[in-house]
């Protein structure tokens, strides 16, 4: 018999329809991997479940931007190191601006995330105001 004659017969055995596709527009999608890559100790989970993604795209989204430049480095690639330790203010000088110099450079990364974030929002909220037919 057929499955959907079965699934008629059967609504307990049923399968659920397969999951639509959606299709996401090219800047959506840059956007999302420029929001993971600006984003310090980011994980795809994270930032998928932020924006409403499966993992696993946004993972394939990554990868294939990667490959598209040329960079087919772990994925921690652009990523800035951990907070620094903070010294007592009598240590060397030397350190202390390389200290410095990586909270700057860790400052920025999260500037650039916030400045994405945003950014993705008002496109997301100029669609949807768009959508509404009140």
């Amino acid at each position: 018999m057929d499955t959907l004659i079965l699934d008629l017969l059967d609504p307990e055995k049923a399968r659920p329809p397969p999951m639509a596709m959606k299709d996401y527009s090219d800047e959506f999608k840059a956007d999302a991997v420029a929001l993971y890559e600006s984003t310090p100790g980011a994980t795809y989970k994270s930032i998928a479940a932020d924006l409403g993604i499966n993992r696993a795209t946004l993972r394939e989204w990554v990868l294939r931007d990667r490959e598209r430049r040329g960079n087919s480095v772990g994925p921690s690639a652009g990523r800035t190191a951990a907070r620094p330790a903070r010294t007592a203010p009598d240590a060397d000088p030397d350190e202390r601006i390389r200290q410095l110099e990586a909270r700057v450079a860790e400052l920025e990364a999260s500037e650039r995330k916030l400045a994405t974030e945003r950014d993705i929002l008002r496109k997301a909220a100029k669609y949807f105001a768009g959508e509404t037919n009140w």
